[in-house]
C-alpha cells in the first residue's frame, strides 16, 4: 500500500520500504544524513526552494528513485549522498556546488546524462564510479582535480575531454572505462597517477603534453595501446609515447631551423638592396623531398 510522508528537518526515515512519496515542510533549508536511505519504493522527490544542504547518504540505496529535482539553492551534496540510486537516469547539479564529494553517484547504473555546473571544482574519490550508463560527460574548466576512482568502470563512456586547468589525473580515474576510444589531455597536466586508464581496452587516441608523468600502471592493460606499442617493438604504452614524443620535437626543432635559415637570407638579401629571393629558388629547397617541403609550409 503507498506510503507518503511530509518532512519538517528532523524526521529520519532509513530502511522504510514501504515510502512512496515525500513531501517537505515549509522553511526546512537542509535534508539531514540517512534521512531517506534505503528507502527503496521511493520513486520521484522534489526538493523545495530554499533547501541548501542534502546531508551524507541522504538518499543512499533508494534504488526506484527514478526522478529528483534540486533546486537552485543547493550548495552541499554530501558523500554518497545518490549512491546506488539504480534507477536514476538523469540529474542536474545546481549551480553553486562547488564539490562533487565521495562516491557521490557512485553505482548510479542507469546515469546515463548528468549536468555538472562551472561552480564544480573538485571531482572526488568514487564520484561515479560504476555509471556504467553513462555515455558521456562534459568536465567544466573550473575543476582543478580529479579524484581517485572518480570514473572507474564507467564502461560506457566513449569519449572525455578533461579541461585546461586541472592539473592531477587520480589513481584509477578511468580504470576500466572500456569504451573509452578517445581521451584528450591538457598541457596543464602534470601527472597522471597509476592506473588511471587501467583496462582502457577501446583506447586508440590519446592526446597530452611530453611534459606529464606517467605512472608505470597508467595504462596497464590497454590492449589497444599495448598491440600499437608491439607493432613498433616498444616494451610499453609508456615507451611508445615518450618515442613519439621525441620524434615529433626532432621534427620540430628541424622545421625551426629552416624557418629561421630561410627568414634570414630573406633578410640579408632585402638587406643588401636586392630583390628578395622568393623560397622557391632556394638551394636548400632543392634538397628537400617534397612531402617534407609541404610540411614545412605549414609551419612557416
Amino acid at each position: 500500500m503507498p506510503k507518503s510522508a511530509v518532512y519538517s528537518g528532523k524526521e529520519s526515515f532509513v530502511n522504510d520500504r514501504e515510502l512512496t512519496e515525500v513531501t517537505f515542510a515549509k522553511g526546512v533549508t537542509k535534508i539531514g544524513k540517512f534521512a531517506f536511505c534505503g528507502c527503496s519504493a521511493l520513486t520521484a522527490i522534489t526538493i523545495p526552494e530554499g533547501v541548501t544542504t542534502i546531508g551524507r547518504e541522504t538518499f543512499y540505496g533508494c534504488s526506484s528513485l527514478a526522478a529528483i529535482t534540486i533546486p537552485d539553492s543547493v550548495t552541499m551534496i554530501g558523500d554518497h549522498a545518490f549512491r546506488e540510486c539504480s534507477s536514476l537516469a538523469a540529474i542536474t547539479i545546481p549551480d553553486g556546488v562547488t564539490i562533487i564529494g565521495y562516491c557521490t553517484f557512485c553505482d548510479c547504473s542507469s546515469l546515463a546524462a548528468i549536468t555538472i555546473p562551472a561552480s564544480v571544482k573538485s571531482i572526488g574519490f568514487r564520484a561515479f564510479q560504476g555509471c556504467s550508463s553513462l555515455t558521456a560527460i562534459t568536465i567544466p574548466e573550473g575543476v582543478t582535480t580529479i579524484g581517485d576512482s572518480a570514473f572507474g568502470v564507467c564502461s560506457s563512456l566513449t569519449a572525455i575531454t578533461i579541461p585546461v586547468g586541472v592539473t592531477t589525473v587520480g589513481n584509477w580515474a578511468f580504470q576500466g572505462c572500456s569504451s573509452l576510444a578517445a581521451i584528450t589531455i591538457p598541457a596543464s597536466v602534470t601527472t597522471i597517477c597509476e592506473g588511471a586508464f587501467m583496462a582502457c581496452t577501446a583506447l586508440t587516441r590519446l592526446s597530452l603534453s611530453p611534459a606529464v608523468y606517467i605512472g608505470d600502471t597508467s595504462f596497464l592493460n590497454c590492449t589497444a595501446l599495448i598491440s600499437a606499442a608491439a607493432d613498433q617493438n616498444m616494451p610499453s604504452v609508456k615507451a611508445l609515447l615518450h618515442s613519439r614524443w621525441y620524434a615529433i620535437r626532432e621534427r620540430v626543432t628541424v622545421l625551426s631551423c629552416l624557418k629561421t635559415l630561410f627568414t634570414t637570407q630573406k633578410k640579408r638579401k632585402r638587406e643588401d638592396g636586392g630583390e628578395a629571393q622568393t623560397l622557391g629558388v632556394t638551394a636548400t629547397r632543392k634538397r628537400l623531398p617534397k612531402v617534407m617541403w609541404r610540411v614545412i609550409l605549414e609551419f612557416l
